[in-house]
């Protein structure tokens, strides 16, 4: 069940960054950017907790 949430997380990410790469690209790659800090902090925050 984990697996299919993480799998539908990505899928619903890609489609918001790609309906906003459309309507303005520049606006598309700064998303883009702060998801890809968010999603690296988050899992720096999972392994700091887990060890």
């Amino acid at each position: 069940m984990t697996v299919a949430l993480f799998v539908l997380e990505v899928l619903f990410v890609l489609a918001v960054v790609a309906g906003v790469g459309m309507w303005s690209v520049p606006a598309g790659l700064v998303l883009a950017g702060v998801l890809g800090v968010l999603a690296v902090e988050r899992e720096q925050a999972r392994r700091k907790g887990t060890a």
